[in-house]
């Protein structure tokens, strides 16, 4: 026997796919994917493996070193691919924004493994909760480019925003197997980059189903740390079920963790019913003061075990009989805590906190209430408006079809399929951001998550605000979402958050930017600026950016058969490094974004020494665009002293006198100003 097995090789397991089958359904475990030479992802049999299951250890199985972990083809790559800086930028489209100027909001279209990246230094530990909904991985679902050289490239051939062959992104086709490679080598960087943009407070949420929620599970357990697991919430999205398979599935899941042990998850607020009495203060609950757990009592919580005392006679507005920590007066009646067993328990406060309530007022805090029996309970009075979400989601509004119905009021629901419901992105962002916070979505679909936060906000004039990614997924040439005019996802998502806009504002349609290509002259942006003034800052609109090439040129590898043409094209860049492309608005976002600065900061246009100059900050940032820098804006500049003063290197025009001169004012300024007013001069 060992010695037939000895012999076992690959070649001699090329069998029938009948027989592969039975071999799997003995040895399940010694399946798994591996990709070929030529790149394919297969699925394969592991013989060492197989030889071990059937008692026999070979030399290679045997110096395998063992440890706990969760390995995977491509996963080498994935995190190459996570240190691979973006060499893309992202481009404002004011045609497709409400409200630009003000709005706070973020809809970026594009590749959200590229715009993960360029949002690091921006949003780097700023975002107080994420929430997404990635593919699922049936066997058909769109997956995300596994193209690891050439991410940019890719995606703008696939957007149409370069020449292309018709390329397509990578997906699990159904002949193929439900591959968990593909799905865990897309999610793998993107989860990774989104825990940097967490604040240490923040939190994620990430809805999955059973297909791959347990190696979510382990994925997550590798990147935020097993520690940082907060809970797998089940949530009923079908009542009736999936009832063509064995077991009618009803549920999804929400897998939830935070970043740091210093993460806090809110409360839900409770119904009306919660609270069924009411008295001069407003209304409350009867919490039993008793610990019922019978694990608890006077054997081991000795000092919350003592009497209380209560009056037959005494009762307070609500007809409840008053109590007190001492035998005294009227106060007679002798009660000590009994568990569920009808033993010795403990009461949930101690002797000092029951003490120091006023319970003599005809409002206390504390009361007693006489049970059938004759025997008395009792009872703290609760105001509390909220609860701790439960882990398990069963009402109405989180039902899948819910979100249908709600895209469906929109005018919008036979073009998107199984939008995620209102009710369960709302109850989601309750717990896991205040009333101020951002929220990422980076898998956007049709933008349910812009559409929670808006009407949350209008609900309780809360400031929350959303960053939202989405790929511009193409819909189908014979889909009725095509047939309308929306070419793609992204599309039917920007016209979900106008409509919605359009609806809480009651405005006969949403306040759009005029129909302008990109910024081009700076008359244009100061008069959207200076008709912005009197807004409300924190408007119901968003920004639309777009995911393209920088505006800077990219040094190229150069071959040895690479023509003259091209080489001095190259050598160019070092004179002037910006694209003939480039708007002055582009380049001044791309700027923002290398800088570390925030895209949704309000930016004016005020004049220094005859140049047009960004600011921002209340002036604390100023960013000259002009082709040309001369010596009175240095000089107005530092007048003005700001922190940081950007403007083109090749606005100097090779002036090296003009460029040391600029040096050497806001060194003088400097020193004169000690260490209160430091200008930070850079050229880009």
């Amino acid at each position: 026997m060992s010695k037939q097995l000895e012999k076992i090789d690959r070649k001699s397991l090329e069998i029938s796919a009948e027989k592969r089958a039975k071999l799997k359904q003995v040895f399940p475990s010694v399946f798994t994917e591996t990709l070929s030479e030529n790149g394919k992802l297969l699925e394969s049999i592991d013989f060492e493996k197989l030889k071990a299951e059937l008692g026999v250890f070979s030399d290679l199985y045997e110096s395998r070193r063992e440890r706990y972990g969760m390995d995977w083809p491509g996963k080498k790559e994935s995190l190459r691919l996570i240190q691979t800086p973006s060499c893309a930028t992202l481009k404002p489209c004011r045609e497709e924004s409400v409200d630009f100027d003000t709005a706070e909001n973020l809809f970026i279209e594009g590749d959200n493994l590229e715009v993960l990246k360029l949002l690091q230094k921006s949003y780097y530990g700023k975002v107080k909760m994420i929430y997404i909904d990635p593919p699922y991985n049936t066997g058909k679902e769109f997956i995300y480019s596994d193209n690891y050289t050439e991410s940019l490239e890719f995606y703008l051939q696939y957007a149409g925003l370069v020449n292309s062959e018709g390329k397509k992104l990578s997906a699990n086709i159904a002949n193929e197997g439900r591959f968990h490679t593909k799905w865990l080598n897309m999610m793998y960087p993107r989860l990774y980059l989104a825990r940097n943009l967490l604040r240490d407070d923040g939190v994620i949420f990430i809805s999955i189903d059973d297909n791959e929620v347990n190696n979510l599970r382990k994925l997550c357990d590798e990147i935020f740390g097993e520690e940082n697991f907060e809970s797998s919430i089940i949530v009923q999205s079908n009542k009736r079920g999936q009832t063509y398979k064995e077991i009618a599935k009803t549920h999804e899941y929400i897998l939830v963790y935070s970043k740091t042990s210093e993460a806090e998850i809110g409360e839900i607020e409770k119904s009306v019913e919660a609270l069924p009495f009411e008295d001069s203060i407003g209304k409350y609950d009867l919490w039993e003061l008793r610990n019922r757990n019978p694990k608890f009592g006077k054997h081991n919580r000795p000092n919350l075990f003592f009497p209380i005392y209560i009056s037959p006679v005494e009762l307070d507005e609500s007809g409840f009989n008053k109590v007190s920590s001492k035998k005294q007066g009227t106060y007679k009646i002798e009660v000590f805590p009994k568990n569920s067993e009808g033993e010795d328990g403990c009461w949930r406060w101690g002797i000092s906190k029951l003490s120091s309530e006023d319970l003599s007022s005809t409002t206390p805090t504390v009361i007693a209430k006489q049970k059938r029996n004759g025997e008395w309970n009792i009872y703290q009075k609760s105001r509390k408006s909220s609860a701790k979400a439960k882990s398990i989601w069963n009402d109405t509004g989180v039902i899948s079809e819910q979100g249908t119905i709600q895209l469906g009021e929109l005018g919008l629901s036979t073009f998107f399929d199984h939008p995620k419901p209102l009710d369960l992105i709302k109850k989601t962002l309750q717990i896991g951001m205040s009333e101020s916070d951002v929220v990422l979505d980076f898998f956007a679909g049709s933008g349910t998550t812009a559409h929670a936060v808006l009407e949350l906000n209008e609900q309780d004039k809360g400031k929350r605000k959303f960053i939202l990614v989405q790929i511009p997924e193409p819909c189908p040439r014979e889909s009725k979402a095509f047939n309308a005019g929306y070419q793609t996802i992204a599309d039917i998502a920007k016209e979900r958050i106008k409509r919605v806009i359009k609806r809480l504002t009651k405005n006969e349609s949403p306040k759009n930017s005029r129909n302008k290509k990109t910024l081009n002259q700076l008359e244009f942006c100061q008069k959207e600026l200076a008709q912005s003034q009197n807004k409300d800052p924190l408007s119901l609109g968003f920004r639309v950016f777009k995911l393209d090439k920088s505006n800077f040129k990219q040094w190229q590898k150069l071959s040895p058969l690479t023509s003259a043409e091209k080489i001095v094209e190259q050598l160019e860049f070092s004179v002037d490094n910006i694209d003939d492309k480039a708007t002055l608005e582009t380049l001044l976002y791309e700027i923002l974004l290398k800088g570390g600065f925030g895209i949704s900061e309000k930016i004016e246009i005020k004049a220094f020494g005859g140049k047009n100059v960004f600011t921002l900050a209340n002036g604390n940032f100023l960013f000259c665009l002009e082709k040309k820098i001369t010596q009175n804006l240095i000089d107005a500049v530092a007048k003005a002293e700001p922190m940081e003063f950007v403007c083109l290197d090749s606005a100097f025009e090779g002036n090296d006198l003009l460029k040391i001169n600029a040096l050497q004012t806001f060194a003088v300024h400097n020193k004169l100003k000690g260490k209160r007013k430091q200008i930070i001069f850079k050229t880009v």
